[in-house]
């Protein structure tokens, strides 16, 4: 069996998500108490489910202690388990409840809405460091469809590596495990020519070929990246996030991102993310 489990602070999109999954073939439990997961699973897969995706989250309370050794005794049973975790910036996820007029499910009268997002940042730590993360921050809905329907698409085997792009106009993604800021490069921005155009194309990336502390830089990022990688194989990093900034996310870091994933195609699972070209 597949297994996908959903977490993640209240208004980050795990509704979403569990739609996407829904729709492309899943069976999907929303809410699921973390106490009854093995449970849950045991019924389903009795059932001849091949694919099952669950939402838990910080409403399950005390009990989200037990969900990583219960995660960890599925895969032993030989499932393939994937934990994405959707995240957001806390001013991004006030937004979004002012917006809405939901009310916060950990609000209990005594907190504000700051108050019960931070405490729910902190039940849900222990999954947080083990999920693969996605930051919906300025994120368009359709961009997370995409995202989610990449991450289960993805084989399960080894460290999924994925380069994300994005611009420090709009802040740094909080999923990133790697940042590597590209910003003392030229930017084709200032070229007319260049300026709608993106890193994917291959004006800019003949521009950016051209100078040679570009070609010094994407070496130096690339060899560090393949002289750490197996220590986290080692330490059983399923997912690990490196994150490519220059100033508006459209050209040095989507050339960057794009170059390093060929680079590391072969061998390894590798996800392309720009978070400018796909959040809009």
């Amino acid at each position: 069996m597949q297994l996908v489990v959903i977490s993640g602070l209240s208004g980050s999109g795990k509704s979403v998500a569990l739609a996407v999954l829904e729709d492309s073939g899943y069976y999907c439990v929303d809410n699921l108490p973390a106490t009854l997961l093995e449970e849950n699973l045991d019924v389903l897969e009795r059932a001849g489910y091949p694919r099952v995706a669950i939402t838990t989250d910080a409403r399950s309370g005390e009990a989200l202690r037990s969900v990583p050794a219960a995660l960890e005794r599925l895969r032993e049973r030989g499932h393939d388990v994937r934990v994405m975790f959707l995240d957001a910036r806390d001013d991004t996820l006030v937004r979004r409840y002012s917006e809405t007029r939901r009310r916060h499910p950990l609000a209990d009268g005594e907190r504000t809405l700051e108050e019960s997002i931070r405490f729910e940042r902190a039940m849900l730590e222990q999954l947080h460091e083990r999920g693969h993360h996605i930051d919906t921050s300025d994120l368009a809905p359709n961009a997370l469809r995409r995202w989610v329907k990449d991450f289960v698409g993805v084989p399960a085997t080894g460290t999924m590596l994925l380069f994300e792009s994005f611009g420090f106009k709009e802040g740094v993604p909080l999923d990133a495990d790697f940042v590597f800021d590209v910003r003392c490069l030229p930017n084709p921005y200032y070229d007319l020519a260049l300026r709608p155009l993106t890193g994917r194309d291959q004006a800019v990336a003949s521009f950016l070929e051209s100078v040679p502390e570009a070609l010094r830089m994407l070496a130096d990022i690339g060899d560090y990246l393949e002289r750490w990688l197996p220590c986290f194989r080692r330490d059983n990093r399923a997912y690990l996030t490196v994150a490519i900034g220059c100033t508006g996310g459209m050209h040095r870091s989507v050339f960057f991102a794009e170059r390093l994933a060929q680079r590391f195609a072969e061998g390894t699972h590798v996800l392309v993310r720009h978070r400018y070209l796909d959040g809009r």
